[in-house]
C-alpha cells in the first residue's frame, strides 16, 4: 500500500477538509508546490488569490479556493491554515 499523507485544510472559522491523501499540491508566493509523502518539512506563505488541490486515493481530486494563511508540512503530515477557504467549482467529494 503505498505511503499516504494526513491532511488538514482549516480556515480561521471551521475545520474545512482532514483526511488521508496521495498529494497535497498549493500555490505559495515562492511558486506551485507539491508535497508527496516523505516530502521534507517546511513552512510556506499561501499566494493570494491560490488554490489549494488534495488528490485523494483512488485520484479523486477536491480544491479549495483560499486567501491568506500558510502551509505546514511536517512529520505528522500537511497542515493548510487559511484566512478563508471554499470548494472550487470544481470540487467534488467532502
Amino acid at each position: 500500500m503505498a505511503e499516504q499523507l494526513n491532511v488538514q485544510l482549516v480556515a480561521v472559522e471551521e475545520k474545512v477538509w482532514s483526511g488521508k491523501a496521495e498529494m497535497v499540491m498549493a500555490r505559495t508566493t515562492e511558486g506551485e508546490l507539491g508535497v508527496l509523502p516523505g516530502h521534507a518539512p517546511l513552512l510556506g506563505q499561501l499566494a493570494e488569490p491560490g488554490q489549494v488541490r488534495i488528490k485523494l486515493p483512488g485520484g479523486e481530486q477536491v480544491a479549495y479556493e483560499v486567501s491568506g494563511g500558510f502551509l505546514s508540512v511536517s512529520g505528522q503530515g500537511v497542515t493548510v491554515l487559511a484566512e478563508s477557504a471554499t470548494p472550487a467549482s470544481a470540487a467534488s467529494g467532502n
